[in-house]
């Protein structure tokens, strides 16, 4: 969702300076001020360049669809914005792709029964009864916290329940700037105790449950984990961040170099945490700001992570910190793909590939040895 260049630009200084990336502007001397106005006027190319062709044809689909910047938008007119799902299914229709991401699972709905109006969606393997024990994976969705929901987020919570042979719960945490931070991180860690105590009633084994998460998601799959050791509930097994929130500051290598990318942009990330956060202090808490946490004692972690995404510098520090802590960690970059590729295995092969290596690592830690998994049904 490529911004106006002039808008974007402006907003993106804005938001720099807004989160202490850049020194005082009223103090800059001369030499900087140019320097600064330059690059205002000197737009970054367009990173989708690098895209991959898989990739370049969900890209063009998206920018067929004619989404509105959202940076520019209000929450509420941002959230009917087409995103990289639709044009994944613009993608599918067009080249009559043959697609049916819940194949050999079966999908149903529920809510929190003691905990109100929370939506779960379970994607359950089809041949799975309440004796299977299966391990159970807590997936929490993208959106910046802010927009998308469960459809959105459908294709890759599917995929892992069909690869790993695994209950997926898929958790629809409430909402910004509706329900600001920490909202979403208390929900998300209510859900795990639910799923905890739940598990067992579903087929599933309380003893190998996993932490899986996109995007904002992927912050709350590592927040999660860490907010499960310090109140010493059962641990996940194994935790698969998906190119993850993990610093709040906008002055990183990949938030200059990838400030235009689509269909996640730098401004849009700003945009974001305006609309999260509840006070100006909240941008040091740790939740968010992961890489400032205490990350000692964590069960296995993975990040994957896309070449061309803004968000590539998070989880490549947070890989790092988690390395620092003591961890066991892996990072996998992907190159030619963006932010919400992991999701679109239906066209992006790459996608394909990141989806296989997630559940190679959650096998890994429900004790399995990693299985052959074959391509999404096509």
């Amino acid at each position: 969702m490529l911004p106006h260049a002039k808008a974007s630009l402006l907003t993106t200084a804005a938001i720099i300076i807004a989160f202490g990336a850049t020194a005082n502007a009223q103090n800059s001397p001369p030499a900087a001020a140019s320097s600064q106005n330059a690059q205002l006027a000197n737009p970054p190319a367009d990173p989708s360049v690098k895209a991959d062709p898989d990739m370049a044809k969900v890209l063009a689909a998206l920018a067929a669809l004619e989404p509105k910047p959202i940076e520019t938008l209000t929450p509420a007119d941002a959230r009917k914005q087409p995103s990289a799902a639709d044009a994944l299914k613009k993608v599918i229709k067009d080249e009559s792709i043959k697609a049916d991401p819940h194949a050999g699972i079966t999908v149903s709905n529920s809510r929190f029964a003691d905990m109100g109006n929370l939506r779960l969606r379970y994607y359950t393997p089809a041949n799975a009864t309440k004796e299977s024990n299966l391990p159970v994976v807590a997936y929490f969705r993208g959106g910046g916290w802010v927009i998308a929901d469960l459809d959105t987020y459908d294709t890759a919570p599917a995929a892992i329940a069909r690869k790993a042979n695994a209950i997926v719960v898929s958790v629809d945490y409430p909402m910004a700037p509706e329900n600001k931070f920490p909202a979403a991180h208390d929900e998300a860690i209510s859900a795990w105790k639910y799923i905890e105590k739940n598990a067992k009633s579903w087929g599933g084994d309380p003893a190998k449950l996993a932490l899986v998460g996109e995007s904002a998601g992927g912050n709350l799959a590592i927040a999660t984990a860490i907010a499960v050791r310090d109140q010493k509930l059962t641990p996940p097994v194994a935790v698969v961040s998906v190119y993850p929130v993990a610093a709040t500051t906008m002055d990183t290598p990949s938030k200059k170099e990838d400030a235009a990318a689509k269909p996640l942009n730098t401004p849009m990330l700003a945009w974001f945490f305006d609309k999260v956060l509840a006070k100006a202090e909240d941008k040091d808490d740790v939740r968010l700001n992961l890489v400032a946490a205490d990350l000692k004692g964590l069960p296995p972690v993975t990040i994957i992570l896309a070449q061309i995404d803004p968000l590539r510098s998070d989880g490549e520090m947070l890989a790092e910190k988690l390395k620092g802590a003591g961890n066991d960690v892996t990072q996998k970059t992907y190159s030619g793909v963006t932010h919400e590729f992991f999701g679109m295995d239906a066209v992006v092969a790459k996608a394909n590939e990141a989806q296989d290596f997630a559940v190679s690592q959650l096998q890994k830690g429900f004790g399995a040895s990693p299985a052959t998994t074959g391509n999404a049904a096509k």
